[in-house]
């Protein structure tokens, strides 16, 4: 009774030929899968049957690979509020319907998103989709700031800093599966947009497309609302600057024999070996090597100065 599911995903590939398992062209260019992501308790089942069926399809000559997928991950279960598995039973089992009645459907999607690690468990909890839900109606808010401002197309420095930070960070975080750092990056952008006197146009259209990952619907409707006739789903995937990205200010941490003794600010675009003369010349540094034998200065890029003295 497995054998089914365990080689279905391949006609996909062929769907209408009557004549043969499907061909052997489509089955070239559609295979392997991808990326196969599942359940946890199909891990083991699942995977393996399938894996099995696709090398006997293969020692037929019907498939044209050994593996079925080049990638396989798995994501977690959402518990219900007691941290137990859901079960109709146990009546303990959440109702979409009702949740979206009452907070949107783009407020489930964006919880769920955000609940956890996409491949950890995590129990629900109905009282926590208000912050989701507060976060969509503060982009709602800064929409309405923008469109106030009458197509500003002068972006902030710091905004237009920051956007370009998030589109690099969804981008990574989206392909790892990262989805709740990825809504907590959106969520911290919107918190300085929200503060911010001005936001462009150009900076916060970027902003929608990011979010249309995981908010479809409020997404679509703003996107629409600043003027762009076609979906912002078949819009081009916005790239960020590298050179937009780079911080102007960095702080180090300045270690003294192992002990943390100060923090210093730097610029971004100093050398490693003037950023060692600054921390050494730092007044709360100076104390503990005076006098003393250095005996070398460790420097981990962006992060520390480690002195060691004798």
């Amino acid at each position: 009774n497995w054998a089914g599911s365990s080689w279905y995903y391949l006609r996909y590939a062929d769907p209408k030929n009557k004549k043969e398992f499907a061909s052997k062209k489509n089955l070239k260019y559609w295979t392997p899968v991808d990326w196969y992501n599942g359940g946890m308790e199909h891990t083991t089942l699942h995977l393996l049957y399938s894996r099995f069926w696709h090398k006997f399809l293969y020692d037929l000559k019907l498939v044209p690979t050994t593996e079925p997928y080049k990638k396989r991950t798995s994501h977690g279960l959402i518990l219900a509020e007691g941290g137990e598995k859901m079960s109709k039973s146990r009546g303990n089992v959440v109702n979409p319907d009702a949740i979206v009645k009452t907070y949107g459907a783009d407020t489930l999607r964006v919880y769920e998103m955000f609940i956890g690690p996409f491949e950890q468990a995590a129990s629900w909890s109905t009282d926590s989709l208000i912050g989701p839900r507060r976060f969509l109606e503060k982009v709602w808010r800064i929409a309405e700031k923008v469109q106030a401002q009458k197509k500003n197309t002068k972006s902030d420095s710091e905004i237009e800093k920051l956007i370009h930070k998030t589109i690099k960070k969804i981008g990574e975080d989206v392909e790892s599966m990262s989805f709740n750092t990825a809504v907590s990056a959106l969520m911290i952008a919107a918190n300085d947009m929200d503060k911010d006197v001005t936001v462009s146009f150009k900076d916060f259209k970027a902003y929608l497309q990011l979010l249309a990952l995981f908010a479809p619907h409020i997404t679509e409707e703003l996107w629409r609302e600043l003027g762009e006739k076609k979906t912002i789903h078949t819009s081009k995937w916005p790239k960020y600057d590298p050179k937009k990205i780079i911080d102007d200010i960095i702080t180090i941490v300045v270690q003294v024999n192992g002990k943390v003794r100060a923090e210093i600010k730097v610029s971004a675009s100093l050398s490693e070996d003037e950023i060692k003369r600054v921390a050494q010349a730092d007044e709360r540094i100076i104390p503990w090597i005076d006098g003393k034998e250095i005996k070398k200065i460790i420097y981990v890029p962006k992060k520390i100065v480690s002195i060691v003295c004798a």
